[in-house]
């Protein structure tokens, strides 16, 4: 499992931000020792506190290794750390005066963070335990020396510099356990959001597929009827012209249809099937099957010409969204106006192929901008709203993605981004 998975998974988050809080305890720690030390010149059991403090970044570096595991990490796992974190403190405080230390406060902080991570029932463990650790070392402990070159001033100074320095650390700790907390909080909510609206676009692309796929097998009744009727009036319409190359039309219009259809059925008995084909190589083939479909369109295309051409991972869908693509450009130009040729340009580098395609229209509406690519939504008088929608859903499918947005000259550019493939070894 990679460490972006790893990295999002709720037990493995909540270790690692305890771990980063026992390394400034650790350190906070050693620091406090080597101030009473030197600046206090107290004479403390020194022995069993290092241990303690040692113990303590042992168990961390544990942690901190447990975390490349892909293991889940429970909440009992994640209470148990912060027993240990109470025990430690216990020992410490034990040595340096019990329940008289001003540091007594620290009592707090595993407190606070079972309350934010935890259930209740470990909550409130914590919170019997910590209570328990306090009541015991108010009876037994080892009292501070006295330093006799200090008055009792000077050693009441030190007692509030302590409780000010445990304040201060409290509040650092919990600011800094409460922000992550939050914006984990958001980044959950966010995630969910995601979920669901994929979810509510995989049953509408599921319904559209189920009755797409009726509707494929219920067209090819009535189109073979065309098929046949449009044979029978070419051969009585052989002096009329006129009629010839009409019917000469629809019927390619007609077969063009069927192709379709058994594509699409086709299609749906290799459902998920992908291959490796170069970027050129299937440009050529959506631009000689959408022209096809679209004889009256026109189009110029510009490729960097990058050799040998990068490899998409292809599927059927994702001929039939560029085909989307292609028609909306096609279409954004005005009916009244003379058919201008769409632009299509491709370039590439070392992680994406980009197909830009620029039509000539009026360019998109703040309306359409905010909308495209929802379900229903379309600009079209006649329009279903699904061709865009479908196209997206593809090409996210696929790790790509669409994009549209105006030009400073006029009309709108789509742009498709489609990760390159690695060839097989």
């Amino acid at each position: 499992m990679n460490n972006t998975i790893l990295s999002s998974l709720p037990g493995h988050s909540q270790l690692r931000r305890l771990v980063a809080l026992r390394s400034m305890a650790v350190t906070a720690q050693l620091l406090t020792l080597a101030a009473v030390w030197k600046i206090l010149e107290l004479e403390l059991d020194w022995q069993p506190m290092l241990l303690a403090i040692a113990a303590l970044a042992a168990i961390n570096l544990f942690s901190w290794l447990r975390l490349r595991s892909s293991k889940p990490v429970p909440n009992t796992e994640l209470f148990a750390q912060l027993c240990v974190d109470v025990l430690a403190l216990s020992v410490l405080l034990y040595y340096s005066g019990g329940s008289t230390n001003p540091f007594v406060s620290l009592y707090l902080l595993p407190l606070v963070i079972a309350a934010a991570t935890l259930p209740g029932r470990y909550t409130w463990g914590m919170a019997a335990l910590t209570s328990a650790c306090y009541s015991v070392l108010m009876f037994y402990y080892i009292p501070l020396p006295h330093n006799h070159q200090h008055d009792g001033a000077s050693a009441f100074n030190a007692h509030v510099v302590g409780m000010w320095l445990g304040f201060v650390f409290s509040t650092v700790v919990v600011a800094y356990f409460v922000v992550q907390m939050a914006q984990a909080v958001r980044n959950r909510d966010e995630m969910l959001t995601r979920v669901r609206e994929e979810i509510l676009r995989n049953e509408r692309i599921v319904a559209l597929g189920t009755q797409a796929a009726g509707a494929a097998h219920e067209l090819g009744t009535p189109l073979s009827t065309m098929a046949v009727v449009i044979g029978e009036l070419q051969h009585e319409a052989a002096t009329q012209p006129g009629w010839r190359d009409a019917l000469g039309i629809l019927n390619e219009q007609v077969r063009g249809c069927k192709r379709i259809l058994d594509k699409i059925l086709a299609n749906a008995q290799v459902s998920g099937a992908t291959s490796l084909q170069p970027a050129d190589r299937l440009m050529a083939e959506v631009l000689d099957e959408w022209q096809l479909l679209r004889p009256a369109a026109q189009y110029q295309y510009h490729s960097d010409g990058v050799q040998p051409a990068p490899l998409i991972s292809v599927d059927a869908t994702l001929r039939a969204a560029l085909m989307n693509l292609l028609n909306n450009a096609v279409d954004a130009a005005p009916a009244s106006d003379a058919p201008q040729a769409i632009e299509i340009r491709t370039h590439c580098d070392a992680a994406n192929f980009t197909l830009e395609i620029h039509d000539h229209g009026k360019g998109l509406s703040e309306e359409a901008e905010l909308k495209a690519g929802s379900a229903f939504f379309t600009t079209k008088t006649e329009g279903h709203g699904l061709g865009l929608f479908l196209a997206n859903a593809t090409l996210e499918r696929m790790g790509g993605s669409v994009r549209l947005f105006n030009r400073e000259q006029g009309g709108a550019t789509t742009e498709i981004i489609l990760p390159i493939a690695k060839a097989p070894l």
